[in-house]
């Protein structure tokens, strides 16, 4: 493929990200821990109270309970209340989609986010937008260089108000020092780090991304989760895919570096569901494609190594929340193939994982809400024996 078949970004003449017009602003949108628990009806209630018992069960085993989520749930205003719930020790891991990093980061950064895409996208403008694309790639960059994440890197990019880009003499110190210890029996950890260095001065040679601290500053950070769960110790995995989101716009971005960082997050959620068998629990909240993409193929190669080693993952909760029709109990298990339900796509996957998987249909935030008073409600009650 000739370089003149590929699309030139650095072409692009990108807009300050002051001047987009935001249709979310956070302060507004924000749901607080303390907002008024919505009153649910019938069987969605009685779904809500199961989780919630699930919930405080596992964490009195000390098992895992995994929330992914797609970006809505942070344009919903959900960050502080399931920071929330991280914060008092009831959600041990969180997952989201490239978009859901997006959101959150520019809520951190100016307390809006959301674009009206028919608008900017007939100006060619849509995504075209500076300090989204040059901060975020920067953070990933820059992360994967020093061995984190993608969730993690833009969480760290958020707490420090930037991030510190490498001079170009230390890169290359770094890539021919991978260069000399790349044979069989070296230490692997120290070639991945010169690639990552190579990324860099790819990004320094082709895009605005210049040597020295990127400083930028995040005076609404409170409302972001990335940041929360940072600051909490617990994992947020990020689960993009290439071209989806609007920093792949940005001539910053780098393939090499968004793989890096999210093949670390998807073997670090991995790691987590290796741990839910045995009362785990699963939150699947408004993600139709990443949540049960990354589950199943996480789920078969843990449990490859659970029956290798004599015992198969078993006995976690599925609980997966939508706002799609649905009225087919899925504790029954897959219906048959002439009832509609078979071709809701992310409830057959996950009716096919193993442990007990549950449908509820609800907002979101409702979701949330009415989850965190049960469970604090059941813990009060029972004693907290986390």
């Amino acid at each position: 493929m000739r370089e003149e078949d590929l699309f030139d970004r650095s072409l692009i003449s990108f807009a300050p990200l002051v001047e987009r017009h935001n249709k979310v602003r956070i302060r507004d949108a924000a749901v607080s821990p303390d907002s008024p628990v919505p009153k649910l009806e019938g069987n969605v209630a009685e779904a809500v109270d199961r989780c919630a018992e699930a919930v405080v069960t596992a964490r009195a085993k000390g098992k895992p309970v995994i929330c992914a989520f797609g970006a809505h749930s942070i344009k919903n205003g959900l960050g502080p209340l399931i920071a929330d719930l991280v914060e008092h020790g009831f959600l041990t891991h969180l997952a989201t989609n490239g978009a859901g990093v997006i959101h959150d980061w520019e809520f951190a950064m100016q307390g809006e986010s959301s674009e009206d895409v028919r608008a900017n996208a007939a100006q060619g403008l849509f995504g075209i937008w500076e300090e989204t694309g040059l901060s975020i790639n920067a953070a990933i960059l820059v992360g994967a260089y020093r061995g984190l994440g993608y969730g993690e890197s833009v969480g760290r990019f958020i707490a420090d108000d930037g991030v510190l880009v490498p001079e170009p003499g230390e890169l290359i110190a770094a890539a021919l020092e991978g260069a000399s210890r790349g044979g069989p029996g070296e230490s692997l950890e120290t070639v991945e780090r010169a690639a990552a260095a190579l990324d860099i001065l790819v990004a320094l040679g082709r895009s605005p991304l210049k040597s020295g601290m990127l400083k930028v500053g995040h005076p609404f950070r409170d409302y972001s989760l990335q940041y929360r769960a940072l600051k909490a110790n617990v994992p947020f995995t990020a689960h993009p895919m290439f071209g989806h989101d609007i920093i792949y716009t940005h001539p910053t971005n780098t393939g090499a570096a968004i793989g890096r960082a999210a093949e670390r997050d998807f073997l670090r959620y991995a790691k987590s569901i290796s741990g839910i068998g045995d009362g785990g629990v699963y939150l699947s909240v408004g993600s139709a494609v990443m949540s049960p993409m990354v589950f199943e193929k996480s789920y078969s190669m843990s449990n490859n190594l659970a029956i290798a080693a004599g015992k198969a993952i078993s006995g976690h909760r599925i609980f997966v929340v939508d706002i799609q029709e649905g009225d087919w109990d899925w504790r029954k298990g897959e219906p048959p193939v002439d009832n509609p339900a078979y071709y809701h796509r992310f409830m057959k996957t996950f009716s096919r994982m193993g442990g007990e998987v549950e449908y509820l249909c609800v907002d979101n935030r409702d979701f949330f809400l009415a989850l965190r008073a049960g469970i604090l409600a059941k813990t009060a009650a029972g004693g907290d024996q986390r």
